[in-house]
């Protein structure tokens, strides 16, 4: 593959919006390839600035901290989806801003995400626009309980969720959730979770990860295993899935696309979408130690205009999430063979938090 006229050479910056994992992740990805990080974050504990070339600690409304970050750097990306829009706006005046605005406008808000799948044809749960407790009581009848009542926005890893049953006091659930806009979505029989990881250049050629299985323990994600176990022919609905979303998107970058797999009484498979992140992913981490190019290399090509070699898997894996205190036990995770170990260099082990993961190859 060709590079591009437009590809930004080695020595070019990458800015990064969030300090978090996935972007101390992506400026180590940049720093192999030569190009620099420069991470703008709120103050925090930000383990991404450990990595960087620079950073900039600003609030994301401040303008003039946004206009000389994008007067530094080549390219802007995030490394996650509650970025404002209006920053992302703000900075794609003067710079390029990849995955766009767009991908940020519609994964931000479960009722626009969901409407967005089911108008390219992808199936969804059942699912209903929740605006008064009016609306609740009614989609309710729709829906059919058992489902579960999600804030539109600024969910994640289970929080903003209430699953309702039948006889459940339906306005209490909508009072407990602070009476947001929520989406009502129907429960979905799943045998399994899966993601597809897609990669979409700028000028739309794309690449495909192998899709990993997902195993999910209180509403965060766990482990990861590769191969999948599912059939062929589903890995490849998955896979045209997120394209057929990254297309739709004119997207550029990594996009994670997570869904339920259902099998029907004759043991066919088949995939409803459930949620899709426009950025790297966790249940991408695996391929740093699985796979000639890691997404976060991936992600980084992509939006400099570098070639996108196949992601080749060398290993099978499992990739294992470290939770809170669990972080003590790098000693012995350290010690096992066939064992990469990521630490993320967080400050506070807190109950349910991300602190790392190993990738366990076989």
């Amino acid at each position: 593959m060709s590079v591009r006229a437009s590809a930004l050479p080695p020595g070019s910056i990458v800015g990064i919006l969030g300090g978090g994992q996935l972007g101390r992740m992506l400026a180590l990805a940049a720093a192999r390839l030569g190009l620099r990080a420069h991470i703008y974050a709120p103050e925090g504990d930000n383990p991404a600035f450990d990595v960087s070339h620079a950073h900039t600690a600003a609030a994301w409304d401040d303008e003039a901290a946004l206009a000389a970050f994008a007067g530094a750097v080549d390219v802007i990306t995030y490394e996650f989806e509650n970025v404002p829009l209006a920053t992302a706006a703000f900075l794609a005046e003067r710079k390029p801003v990849r995955p766009g605005p767009r991908a940020l406008e519609i994964a931000q808000d479960r009722w626009n995400e969901k409407r967005f799948a089911a108008e390219l044809g992808i199936a969804t749960p059942p699912f209903a626009n929740i605006e008064t407790a009016d609306d609740l009581a009614a989609a309710a009848e729709r829906v059919a309980l058992p489902a579960v009542l999600k804030t539109r926005r600024f969910g994640y890893d289970g929080k903003g969720q209430v699953i309702l049953r039948p006889g459940d006091d339906l306005a209490a659930a909508w009072e407990a959730l602070g009476r947001a806009p929520c989406l009502l979505e129907g429960f979905v029989d799943f045998v399994c979770e899966a993601s597809a990881l897609l990669v979409r250049g700028a000028e739309g050629a794309t690449i495909a990860f192998d899709v990993p299985r997902n195993e999910h323990e209180h509403h965060i994600l766990r482990h990861s295993h590769v191969p999948s176990g599912l059939a062929a022919e589903t890995e490849r609905a998955a896979q045209d899935i997120a394209r057929r979303l990254a297309g739709a998107l004119d997207y550029v970058g990594v996009l994670a696309v997570e869904l339920f797999v259902v099998r029907d009484a004759d043991g066919a498979e088949r995939l409803v979408f459930n949620e899709m992140a426009p950025r790297v992913h966790n249940s991408g981490h695996w391929t740093e130690a699985a796979c000639v190019v890691s997404q976060f290399e991936a992600h980084v090509r992509a939006i400099a205009g570098w070639p996108l070699p196949k992601p080749a898997r060398h290993h099978d894996c499992t990739m294992t999430n470290i939770l809170g205190d669990e972080v003590n036990d790098w000693p012995a995770l350290a010690a096992e063979d066939n064992a990469v170990l990521h630490l993320y260099g967080k400050r506070a082990a807190k109950p349910g938090r991300k602190m790392g993961h190993v990738t366990r190859l076989r």
